[in-house]
C-alpha cells in the first residue's frame, strides 16, 4: 500500500540559500516493529527551529505560498557544512493515530491507536515512527499528546541528573516556559528546590501563582542580590540554561562563587572548594557566552541533551520516567498553545516571524491534516 502526504523539508544550500517547503511525499510501508502515523499534531520547539529555519534572515525573506527562501548569515551558514544540500523532514514530536503497522508484535499491538511518538518528521501528515517510542495515549487527545515527549522528558531529565549527582536544588533560566513550569510541578512534587530566573514581573506572578516559592526576576535593579538570597536559602549550585548566549551562566555562577565564599573560613586566592556546575541547554540567545573571572576555579560549564541522557540513563529509569509523562499528561506535563496552524499557514510570513521569537507562553501547535 502506497501512501502519500504532505510534508515540510528544510534545505540548506552551500552559498547560504535556505528553502523551507511544502512538498508532496510518498511514506514507505513499516516494517518490522515501525508503524505509520497519521499525524494530528505537532509542537513547534526551540529545538525544530534549529533545523527549520535556524538564524536564518526571515524578516526578508521570499515568501510564496508553502514555501519560504531565506538568507544564512554567516558564521552559521558555513558552521552548518555537514547539512548543506541535504533536503531534511522536520518536527521531533507529536501524536496521532496508527494507520499501518510492521510486522512486529510491538507494532501490531499499536494498531489504530491514538499514540505521541518521537519520529523526527512530524510536520507531516504522516509519519515513520518505532514502535518502543511510541506512548499510547489512550483517552488523552492527540492534542494534549502532542507535547509528551521533549519538553516533559526534557524537565524530568533536570530533575534526575540534579539527584543523580547529589543535589538537592536547581537552578533554572526562562523559567516561566512551558518546560519551566513543568519543572516547577515536577520540583514541588519530588521535593526539589528550584531557583525560577524570569525577566518580567508578570512571569513572577504566573510562577508564584503556581506554588513555586523562589522566583527572581532579571529585569529588577537587585537581581543579583534576589539571586544570592534564593541560593543561600536552597545551597542551588547547579543549574540549567536554555539562553546560551549572554551573561545568564555568568550571573548564576557569581552569584554562587558570593554565597559559598561568604561562609568561607579563611581567604583563598582560588575562591571557594564549592563545586558549581550551570548546564546550557537551548540556544534562545546565538551571541557568545560571556564568562568573567570572579567566581574562583571550582566550576564546570557543560552541555545538556536529552537523547545523550536518556542513552545514560538506561531503560528502566526511562520507562519509569515515561510512565510517569502519560500519568500526568493533563496535570503536571500539560501545554498551552498560542494558536494551531496547518502545514501551509505555518509558512506564511506572520506565523513564521512569530514562532521564531520563541516568546514565553507562545508556542505554536501545528495540525498536519487540519
Amino acid at each position: 500500500m502506497t501512501t502519500t502526504g504532505k510534508q515540510i523539508f528544510t534545505t540548506l544550500a552551500s552559498d547560504g540559500t535556505l528553502t523551507v517547503e511544502l512538498a508532496e511525499s510518498t511514506f514507505p510501508d513499516p516494517t518490522g516493529n515501525q508503524v505509520l502515523v497519521r499525524m494530528e499534531a505537532a509542537p513547534i520547539n526551540p529545538s525544530d527551529l534549529a533545523l527549520l529555519t535556524g538564524p536564518a534572515d526571515l524578516e526578508n525573506a521570499e515568501y510564496s505560498p508553502g514555501r519560504l527562501v531565506a538568507r544564512m548569515p554567516e558564521p552559521f551558514a558555513s558552521g552548518a557544512k555537514g547539512r548543506h544540500d541535504q533536503r531534511l523532514p522536520v518536527g521531533n514530536e507529536g501524536a496521532g493515530t496508527v494507520v499501518a503497522t510492521g510486522d512486529g508484535e510491538m507494532a501490531k499491538a499499536l494498531m489504530g491507536q491514538r499514540v505521541a511518538c518521537v519520529p523526527g518528521t512530524a510536520f507531516s501528515e504522516y509519519a515513520i515512527a518505532e514502535a518502543a517510542m511510541c506512548l499510547p495515549l489512550g483517552d488523552v487527545s492527540s492534542e494534549d499528546g502532542a507535547s509528551a515527549f521533549v519538553n516533559p522528558m526534557t524537565a524530568l531529565g533536570f530533575v534526575e541528573t540534579a539527584k543523580a549527582e547529589g543535589h538537592k536544588a536547581i537552578i533554572h533560566s526562562a523559567a516561566a516556559s512551558n518546560l519551566g513550569q513543568m519543572l516547577n510541578r515536577i520540583c514541588q512534587e519530588d521535593g526539589m528546590a528550584l531557583i525560577n530566573i524570569v525577566r518580567k514581573r508578570e512571569q513572577v506572578e504566573l510562577l508564584k501563582s503556581q506554588g513555586a516559592e523562589h522566583v527572581v526576576n532579571s529585569s529588577d535593579e537587585d537581581f543579583m542580590a534576589q539571586l544570592r538570597s534564593a541560593i543561600d536559602a536552597t545551597d542551588a549550585y547547579l543549574g540549567f540554561d536554555p539562553i546560551g548566549g549572554g551573561k545568564t551562566v555568568d550571573h548564576c555562577f557569581k552569584a554562587m562563587e558570593q554565597v559559598a565564599a561568604s561562609k568561607m573560613t579563611e581567604f583563598s586566592r582560588y575562591g571557594s572548594n564549592q563545586p558549581k556546575k550551570m548546564y546550557i541547554y537551548g540556544r534562545l540567545d546565538l551571541g557568545p557566552t560571556v564568562l568573567t573571572p570572579s567566581y574562583g576555579f571550582g566550576w564546570t560549564l557543560s552541555g545538556w541533551l536529552l537523547t545523550p541522557f536518556l542513552h545514560q540513563a538506561g531503560m528502566e529509569t526511562v520507562m519509569r520516567m515515561r510512565q510517569r509523562v502519560l500519568a500526568n499528561l493533563t496535570t503536571t506535563f500539560a501545554s498551552s498553545y498560542k494558536r494551531k496552524v496547518n502545514l501551509e499557514e505555518m509558512l506564511t510570513k506572520n506565523a513564521v516571524l512569530d514562532y521564531r521569537a520563541m516568546k514565553t507562553g507562545e508556542k505554536y501547535l501545528v495540525v498536519p491534516n487540519g
